[in-house]
């Protein structure tokens, strides 16, 4: 793997959890404080998350790798995550950010396995190349948290900006998508790279 490769997957890695780390984990003080959720209200918000994973690998195992590139379909999902995350940071109420969150949920799980099977693809020893790339996830996160402390959006009662700093990231991670190196489609009936990771352990992989 040459080096403007491991650069465009690391920025990759980055991004993608840099997005997720953004709102997902100040989501409940939002709730609670910006739209008066209750909590079970809360619960249910935070629920979308294990929705989308059920509802991920069905998605995945009978589009990507099969019929598109997975790098186009990355794509795609980010930028229709990017609206979405948009549209619910204007939701004046629960009852109209839920339909958007859950769909934005639905479409961001199937790409923590589609990275993972763009980075696996570009390796010749995954074993060895991977953590170095996957760990710039963590960072994306790590940064995400930092920015939110470090702009007080959480004391100041701003955390719609979360959102709108989370839209941003994934719309230029959708536009980014597009110039990842190519991932061959997989011939009928071969298990995709990344399968055994994705079922164990998803958001470990």
């Amino acid at each position: 793997m040459n080096t403007t490769i491991r650069i465009k997957l690391s920025i990759m890695m980055f991004l993608e959890f840099f997005i997720w780390g953004a709102w997902f984990v100040t989501l409940g003080t939002y709730l609670l404080r910006n739209l008066n959720a209750t909590g079970t209200q809360v619960g249910v918000a935070f629920l979308t998350q294990s929705i989308g994973a059920i509802v991920a690998p069905f998605i995945i195992g009978l589009i990507a790798d099969r019929f598109f590139s997975a790098q186009k379909i990355l794509g795609v999902l980010h930028l229709a995550g990017a609206a979405l995350l948009w549209h619910a940071s204007t939701a004046p109420d629960f009852s109209s950010f839920y339909p958007n969150i859950l769909t934005y949920m639905i479409l961001y799980m199937p790409t923590l396995a589609l990275v993972n099977s763009i980075a696996f693809r570009q390796m010749q020893n995954p074993q060895k190349e991977f953590a170095t790339i996957r760990v710039l996830g963590t960072l994306g996160w790590i940064v995400a948290g930092l920015t939110i402390g470090w702009l007080n959006w959480e004391q100041s009662g701003s955390l719609q900006s979360t959102f709108l700093m989370a839209a941003g990231a994934s719309a230029l991670l959708g536009l980014f998508s597009f110039t990842l190196p190519a991932t061959p489609l997989l011939k009928p009936g071969r298990p995709a790279p990344w399968a055994t990771c994705w079922a164990s352990t998803p958001l470990g992989c």
